[in-house]
Formats: structure tokens, sequence, C-alpha cells
């Protein structure tokens, strides 16, 4: 079957049990949508790899492609990961000596061998994408309430990393060689896993924020969007934190992440909040898809399912927000047949 020329798809997560994933997934399927992105956390490679098998069976058996997401598996977004119980030498430390107690360092060849066991699984499992999710280095709130920050990772191996390359000490505060070095690292680790990715024939799909998200965004992105095992750069310019119109801010983030994905010859993903939706505003779903699809995306998803009511952050009214998703991903679907058969009357009849 020809690939369409629009794809619409939902994150799915909070729920393991196969009688109700089915019933889920017809759910999904009914809204036309091609695409379902599971979350296979440390938790699930451990407790649920032969649940989360079936339900990626269960999710192409409806029709729909299986992206995987390494949620939270060295840490945020996401769930915990076990990992660094194992190696604690493998822990980010903030430049003031601090150890964060959930981000796994990712220069760390520990953790690096840790995500390709997890690459393998999921290859085993029947997975076909992956899609990595938010790829960041944190920061935090110096104290004295100014606006400085301490960074990461400053751990020994980091130290001594940043010293060979530059001939000095790591800085208390970022200047621009710790900038480019924390992009480095990023770049370094994803040409790592991706090309190991590749090499046992998966899809590699990145999602990044729209600004510098601690290390990463669309602004900083170049590095990694040249990386010939990345096949698809995407952003999610969520609105309802902002004071922006939906339509706008949507709009121009996915002009944004269209340019850069143009710029390298990539595919794209962009997202719609549909979590965290206050009561009321609901119908703003609509009109950032709508945006999303004025702006030339062709591969639009929406973050969660049922407005994500299995999570703290689900949606004011969940049930709702699922029906403007779907009333949204619907809207455009007709638009882009409607824009087809448009084509295919002014070749074959005008």
């Amino acid at each position: 079957m020809a690939k369409r020329s629009l794809l619409t798809g939902v994150a799915y997560h909070g729920n393991r049990m196969p009688s109700h994933v089915k019933a889920d997934m017809r759910e999904i399927s009914k809204a036309d949508m091609d695409i379902v992105v599971h979350m296979f956390s440390h938790t699930d490679w451990d407790r649920h790899k032969k649940v989360m098998k079936d339900i990626f069976a269960i999710t192409e058996d409806a029709g729909m492609e299986v992206w995987v997401d390494n949620w939270g598996l060295g840490g945020p977004p996401g769930d915990k990961s076990h990992f660094l119980a194992y190696y604690p030498d493998s822990h980010m430390y903030y430049s003031n000596g601090e150890m964060n107690p959930v981000c796994a360092c990712l220069n760390s060849p520990d953790f690096r061998q840790f995500v390709k066991n997890w690459i393998e699984t999921v290859a085993d499992m029947g997975a076909k994408t992956i899609f990595w999710d938010e790829p960041a280095i944190p920061k935090k709130l110096a104290e004295g309430g100014n606006d400085k920050r301490y960074y990461a990772c400053c751990c020994p191996r980091c130290k001594k990393l940043f010293e060979d390359r530059y001939s000095r000490p790591m800085p208390l505060f970022a200047d621009a060689d710790v900038e480019t070095f924390r992009t480095n690292t990023i770049v370094d680790y994803f040409k790592e896993i991706t090309e190991y990715s590749a090499s046992m024939g998966l899809c590699n799909v990145v999602c990044v924020m729209l600004g510098d998200h601690f290390g990463i965004g669309l602004d900083t992105i170049d590095k990694i969007c040249d990386l010939p095992t990345v096949h698809n750069i995407g952003s999610d310019p969520y609105w309802f934190a902002t004071e922006s119109h939906p339509y706008e801010f949507v709009y121009n983030g996915t002009k944004k992440n269209l340019d850069v994905c143009a710029n390298y010859n990539k595919d794209h993903n962009i997202w719609i909040q549909a979590f965290d939706v206050p009561r009321g505003r609901e119908e703003e779903i609509i009109v950032a898809t709508e945006a999303a699809y004025d702006a030339g995306a062709r591969t639009i998803l929406a973050w969660g399912y049922m407005g994500s009511e299995s999570n703290d952050y689900a949606a004011k009214n969940p049930e709702r927000t699922w029906d403007f998703t779907v009333e949204a991903m619907k809207r455009i679907r007709s638009e882009e047949r409607d824009r087809i058969l448009a084509q295919n009357r002014k070749k074959y009849i005008y």
C-alpha cells in the first residue's frame, strides 16, 4: 500500500492490559489515525516485555504504525529508569557538585551500552521505529534568586573530557565552550546510538523543544540533523503555557521545524498538545492542528490519547479533549483528501 500523504497519530500510555488496548486501538483506528507512539520504559522492559510485544502487534493489526518511545530511559521526560541503581557512577552532576538523582550522563559508556541493549530488545519485539523523546541535558537555578543556572553534566568523566578539549577546568556557570561541549555530547551520543539502531533496520525519529531546551532544540539541532542515521526531526509547539494565540504559535513553530527539515532533507513530526488542557479551551486543539497543517506539516500527532487521562497532567476534561482531538485530525484528513481530489480533477478533467 502506498504511504498516505498525511499521517496522523497519538501517544498512548498508562495501560498495559491487552484487552483494554484492543478497544483503545479500535477507537484510534476509527479516528482514521496512522501512528501510535507507545512508551517502553525501563519498568516496561523489566515487567511488561511480553505484554508490550503483544500491544505492538495489536496496534499493527488495527492498521497503525508503531513508534517506540524511550520513555525515561535515562531521565526525563517519562518514567524513572532503574539503570542508575546499578551504575551509580553514571549519574549526571551539576556544576555546583550536586548529583542529579534521575539523569544518566550521556558520556557514560555503561549508559550507552544499556541503551544499545534496549534497542536490541525493541527490535526483537518487532518494532520498526524508535521515537527519541526530547533529548536534553538539564540545568537548575543557582542559589541567590538570580537568573544564573548550574548546568550538567559535570561528573568526573565530563570534567576530564572538557579539560582535555579546552585545556581548562569547567567553570561554575556555562560559557560558550560549555554550551558547545553540552551540544556536542548530545550529538556524539545520538551518533552512536542511532548508528546502532539503524544497523538493526530501525528508523530513528527525534523530537525536540522549539527553543534551546537545556542543550538542544530547533535552534541548535543542526548537528543532529546532519547525522545520516537520524531520519525524522520533529518538535512540540505546545501553546497552553504561553500567552500566544494557538494558531500563530503552532503555525510559526511548525514552519521553523519544516525549514530545518528542508535544509537537511529530513522527514518531520509535529505534536499537538492534548494534555493539561484547561476546561473550556478544548476547541483550541482544532485551531492548532489546522495551523500545523496550513504550515505544511503532513505528520501530525497528539499527546496524548483520551487527553492523557492516566497522568496527573491530564486534560481537565479528558473525554471532551479526545473528542476535539479526533475532530481536529479528521478535519485535516478531509482537507487533504479534498486537496488531492482537486489536483486529480485539474489533471484529468479540466
